[in-house]
């Protein structure tokens, strides 16, 4: 069955998932022409490796650490941490522990 996106001005919680987050999987919150946004989850040693997406991108840590690495620098990145990448800028992250991110993507050029 289709996961069913956020409706405009619905109201959806991007809460910590504590000890539900180890059997959480990543979902998306909605799409539309020119946004996506998804809450990605990513358990301990689990990785995206490099890649690069078309548009804009920001990803906050809503719980758990992982390294992210873009431009040649790897930072950490706990609880409430912000990143922004310019669009096509290669980026990877490696889940220190169970972590879950907000992730938005700029989809319009």
């Amino acid at each position: 069955m289709a996961q069913q996106h956020a409706q405009s001005g619905q109201v959806i919680s991007v809460a910590p998932l504590g000890e539900g987050l180890a059997q959480a999987r990543t979902t998306a919150i909605f799409k539309s022409e020119q946004l996506e946004v998804a809450r990605i989850v990513l358990l301990a040693g689990k990785e995206f490796p490099e890649h690069r997406v078309q548009g804009e991108i920001t990803v906050q840590c809503i719980e758990g650490q992982l390294e992210f690495r873009a431009s040649g620098v790897q930072q950490t990145m706990g609880p409430g941490d912000f990143i922004h990448l310019r669009r096509h800028e290669p980026h990877a992250l490696r889940a220190i522990t169970d972590t879950s991110l907000l992730l938005t993507m700029c989809l319009a050029a």
